[in-house]
This record gives structure tokens, sequence and C-alpha cells, in this order.
């Protein structure tokens, strides 16, 4: 009885800490293969599971576009290059974490890589790193803008209304999306890269929530957050739905240079978005946060232990949890929760 009663404890305490005790922590990351790459300012780390078993951990230093140049810190500009941010570390770390794997696949290089590398040498790596993200972004903008509009364009004569077929765009944009991500969580590398999505979220929340950095605590934490970049991809597509309402074009071609055109408007809006749910706690962000959360059962899964570890490495070598608790949770915090919450609230501890 006395078992139940402290387990019951913990259990409130807990989910009371998760509803209305969340502080901002600064920290981000995202995951990549076989590891987690956590930033803090102008730090960031990588941690990789090596195929021996162990953890490597690389630290580096990485100055943002928007601390460079301050016309781009400015709100509304600020998103769209805290996107191309994102996107230039997240290559720089998956380059670094695929560089412990090359070796598995003894294959002969095809003729485009002799070519390349006769051409390009030492370097190939700075060139290809550019290409390849022009042609994601290039990617990204036919998949998911001109092709829902060519879509929804063929069901125009049986619309009339130009605001139900903005609706409907980004219905076909936000079912694509869907697919998409169906189609890519089939694959065994990409389901771990989403079990170590869901580490990095759980460090994230664990310390955010006042509890201790350890594997028990981490376990136990939610594996959404609002700051989480599926979060802001619905984001963008809910408020490009409210943009397209408004803004009508007549015409294929018009219609599809304006959704290029406002891309960056849109990105910077949701950017801002983003940026205050992750501050905020509020009834009515989070409620507008919900589309996201619900999104992110799909990008993250729960992780093992030995990936919970690799997620700890990665935030012990750029942030000192011990005195952001301090500083942020002065009433003390539990060392030992996880096991107590995840008794008490079930495996995740989902909020």
């Amino acid at each position: 009885m006395l078992n139940l009663f402290f387990r019951y404890q913990y259990s409130f305490l807990g989910s009371r800490r998760k509803r209305g005790i969340m502080k901002y922590s600064g920290i981000g990351g995202q995951a990549v293969i076989e590891g987690i790459m956590m930033k803090n300012k102008q730090e960031y780390a990588t941690a990789v599971r090596r195929p021996d078993g162990e953890i490597e951990v690389k630290k580096d230093t990485y100055v943002s576009l928007t601390e460079k140049v301050k016309l781009l810190s400015l709100p509304f500009i600020r998103g769209v290059f805290s996107f191309a941010d994102s996107m230039i570390l997240g290559m720089k770390t998956l380059t670094f974490s695929a560089s412990f794997f090359e070796d598995d696949e003894e294959t002969e290089p095809g003729r485009l890589e002799r070519w390349l590398d006769d051409r390009f040498g030492e370097s190939l790596e700075k060139v290809l790193m550019p290409a390849v993200m022009v042609f994601s972004v290039i990617a990204a903008i036919v998949i998911f803008m001109v092709l829902p509009l060519g879509i929804s364009s063929l069901l125009r004569p049986m619309v009339w209304s130009d605001t139900l077929m903005a609706f409907l765009e980004g219905m076909i944009r936000l079912a694509i999306f869907i697919l998409y991500i169906k189609i890519i969580s089939n694959m065994e590398d990409i389901r771990r890269t989403f079990m170590y999505h869901g580490a990095e979220h759980k460090c994230i929340n664990c310390i955010e929530h006042g509890l201790e950095l350890n594997v028990d605590n981490v376990r136990a934490s939610s594996k959404q957050h609002k700051r989480c970049g599926t979060s802001f991809l619905i984001i963008v597509m809910m408020i490009s739905i409210l943009f397209f309402m408004v803004v009508r074009v007549e015409g294929f071609i018009p219609r599809v240079l304006s959704r290029i055109i406002l891309i960056p408007v849109i990105a910077g809006v949701s950017y801002e978005f983003l940026r205050l749910a992750g501050r905020s706690d509020s009834a009515i962000v989070n409620f507008l946060s919900k589309p996201g959360l619900w999104m992110q059962n799909m990008t993250t899964k729960e992780p093992d232990d030995s990936m919970i570890e690799v997620a700890i490495a990665a935030v012990e070598a750029v942030f000192d949890w011990k005195e952001y608790l301090r500083e942020n949770f002065p009433e003390g915090t539990r060392q030992n929760a996880g096991r107590d919450l995840e008794s008490g609230a079930g495996s995740g501890g989902e909020t």
C-alpha cells in the first residue's frame, strides 16, 4: 500500500510538472545516422554509436547566418535563414555520422563516382554538399508545392470556389507529406533514425521539465516536442492554406510562381509561431501545436536505452544540465523520477 502511494505521488507530481512547469533550455538537435547532434548557442556536438559499440563524440562550433548578419535576425526574416542553418549543419553532421559506416560496404565505385573523384579530388565533399542541398530544396518544392497544385488544378472544373480550391490543395499537400513519411518509415535505417529522433526529444523534455539527465528519466519523458522540425513543416502547410486563400492568381504557371515566391514569407511566419510555441505553455499555443505534435508520432519512435545513452552524451558535451536545473528548478529535482513516471504514466510518459 505504501509503495502504491509513492507511485501515485510521483505520477501526479510528474504529470503536473510536465503540464505546468516547462522551462526553455535553448538546446536543440537532430537525429543522424546511428546518432544525435545537439546544439547549444554556437556549440554543437555529434554523438554516434560506432559499429564496435563505442560512442564517438565530436564537438565543434557553428556561427549561424542570423548571428553573422544582424539584419537576418529580424522577426519574419530570420526564419528562412534559420532553416538554411539547419540544412547546412544537418549535412555536416550527417556526413560525419555516415563516415563510420562507409567501410562496411566494399563495392567498386561507379563511373560517375570515379569521374567526380578525378574531377574534384579532396574538394569533392565541399562541392557535393551545396549541390545536394540545392537538389533537396528543388525536389521539396516540386513534390510538396507544384505537385499538389497540379493535382488540385485537375479538379478545378468541379470546384467553383477559389477558397475551397486553396483548401483542397493544402489537404492534398498534407496527404502527400503523410504518404511520404509512411513510405520511408518502412525502411530500416529511417526507422532507426526516427528512434534516435525520439531520444533527442526525450532528452530535451527531461531537462526542461526539471529532471536529472539519466536513462530512466529520459525513457519516461515525452518523445514529442513543440520545437521539432516536423511541427515546423506542419505549421508551414497550415499557414500556406491561409496565404493561398487570400493570394489568388489566374493561370497555372503564375500560381506555381506565386507558391515559390511566397515560400520565404510562409516560412518566416511559421518560424515565429514555432519560436513562440517553444517558449510558451499557454492553452492557446498548446492547442495550435497539436497537429505538429500528432505528426511527430510518425517521425519519432521509442528509442532503446543504447540510443538514449548516445543522446545524453551529445547533450553533456555542449550543455551543463546540472547548472541549468539549479538555476531554473531551485525547488530541487528528483533523481529517480524515471522509473516512477514510467510506472504511473505509462511507457513514454506522453503528454
